[in-house]
């Protein structure tokens, strides 16, 4: 098995192309765990329309922005992939809901 290489260290786009795959699998298993937490939110909350919290939302993509910020990275951009990600979010939250 071969061993991926920190960014910094790589040379080559076989390099680059291994660290990227390994992450995305990474990334992969923790939105499982993410939505994992959507399965719970679906079991816990008392009616179907307690799933939207537009507020919870917000709170949600502020932080993911002002973590993107303080990490060096594009705030606006990360902004978006979050707004993706919790009404992704939200439509398996309802599925769930809707399958209990």
């Amino acid at each position: 098995m071969s061993q991926t290489l920190p960014a910094a260290d790589c040379s080559t786009m076989i390099e680059v192309r291994a660290g990227v795959d390994e992450l995305d699998r990474a990334l992969v298993a923790l939105l499982r765990r993410r939505f994992d937490y959507m399965d719970a939110a679906a079991r816990i909350k008392p009616e179907r329309g307690a799933v939207r919290d537009e507020a919870r939302k917000r709170q949600v993509i502020d932080q993911a922005r002002a973590e993107a910020a303080s990490l060096g990275l594009p705030e606006a951009a990360i902004g978006e992939m979050w707004e993706t990600l919790v009404e992704a979010s939200i439509a398996y939250e309802l599925a769930a809901f809707d399958r209990r």
